[in-house]
């Protein structure tokens, strides 16, 4: 029996034809083997042993984002390395099998062994413990000649990758991807990169370090100079961005919800917002939903397998009607937009896995 309902709500029906072609999202990067503990009641000192509250793993990295996203309806693509080991088999099996992302340019490399992170969730924060060792094939390398794509994710770096820019040639929106810099150099090369992207989806933190200035929304409006669409993460206080191509500017705050394990939350507010873009939604909505989505799966255990899936959100929005003490309030009148979309989400729609390691997606 397939693992993922036949019928699933596609978010991009109304701006494609039913006969093209392609990914609607492209990816590339590392899969790690993800184990995380959360509701630790300390961080570990040594010499001793503490319990968790909780336990999950699942596949880690890239997969966060190409499971969040395939989760939301996009014919996600990813183009990744995996080793040959058992930790490689789970990670496949999972992502292609159970989440039907799309791997046909992925490979398994012989001799090779996955990068396992340990994840460590305490007071509403994470500590991660990573090994593993450099993948002897690159994403170029990989994807070759970029296959048809609306849209893919791509690390900023000091040197555009190949296939990043033979995808924007051919049409595909680059969203920027960037990871922190433990040399603290921030190197400017990166930033005049940002010529090639659609988007930047930075946190305050990266896009201070960036642009050099001490507050994020100076930060926001210095990246909105250099990009389309700039994007600042700002953890419980929201997100903030300047879409210079509609003219929009908006800040949304997060949802007030009690956080159990973050890890991934990044990634699949990432998606979520990508998945607004794609369908053409006012920025405001676009963040919303972003929000929302992330505010779902910090909820749950399991990085990569607590992304919510449409069924999860047309099940968020009728709860929330439900309480009356909820009804008319401000919250419920953001997420209006969702009304009609949830209508036309069959019940039988996606839901995330509940168990802590899990083998299907419920339906």
């Amino acid at each position: 029996m397939d693992p993922i309902p036949t019928r699933r709500y596609d978010p991009l029906s109304a701006v494609r034809g039913p006969a093209s072609e392609g990914f609607d999202l492209l990816l590339s990067g590392t899969v790690f083997q993800d184990i995380i503990f959360t509701g630790l009641p300390h961080a570990p000192r040594a010499g001793t042993e503490i319990w968790s509250e909780g336990m999950g793993s699942c596949p880690g990295g890239v997969a966060n984002q190409a499971i969040a996203a395939a989760r939301l309806g996009l014919r996600t693509g990813l183009a990744a390395a995996f080793g040959d080991d058992g930790y490689g088999d789970y990670n496949w099996k999972i992502l292609a099998g159970q989440e039907h992302v799309d791997l046909s340019l992925s490979r398994r490399i012989p001799g090779w062994h996955s990068p396992v992170t340990v994840s460590l969730s305490v007071e509403k924060d994470r500590s991660m413990v990573t090994h593993g060792h450099p993948a002897p094939v690159t994403s170029t390398q990989l994807i070759g000649c970029p296959p048809p794509a609306l849209a893919a994710v791509a690390d900023l770096g000091e040197e555009m990758e190949p296939w990043a820019l033979d995808a924007r040639a051919a049409g595909v929106r680059l969203f920027g991807d960037v990871g922190w810099d433990p040399t603290g150099a921030w190197s400017s090369a990166r930033l005049e990169n940002l010529q090639y992207f659609h988007a930047f989806m930075p946190n305050q933190h990266e896009a201070m370090a960036f642009t050099g200035r001490d507050n994020p929304w100076s930060a926001l409006y210095s990246l909105a100079d250099k990009v389309p669409v700039a994007v600042v993460t700002l953890g419980p206080q929201g997100a903030m961005a300047v879409d210079s191509e509609t003219g929009e500017e908006e800040w949304v705050p997060s949802l007030p919800v009690s956080a159990y394990d973050p890890t991934g939350a990044g990634d699949c507010f990432g998606a979520a917002f990508i998945v607004g873009c794609l369908a053409g939604w006012p920025l405001g909505d676009r963040l919303r939903f972003a929000n929302l989505c992330a505010a779902l799966a910090v909820q749950e255990v399991g990085g990569s397998l607590a992304a919510p899936g449409w069924g999860d959100i047309a099940d968020w929005w009728q709860r929330a009607n439900a309480r009356k003490e909820r009804q008319g309030s401000q919250w419920l009148r953001r997420y209006h937009f969702l009304a009609d979309i949830v209508r036309d989400v069959p019940p039988e729609a996606l839901r995330r896995a509940t168990a802590t390691i899990a083998h299907l997606s419920d339906a």
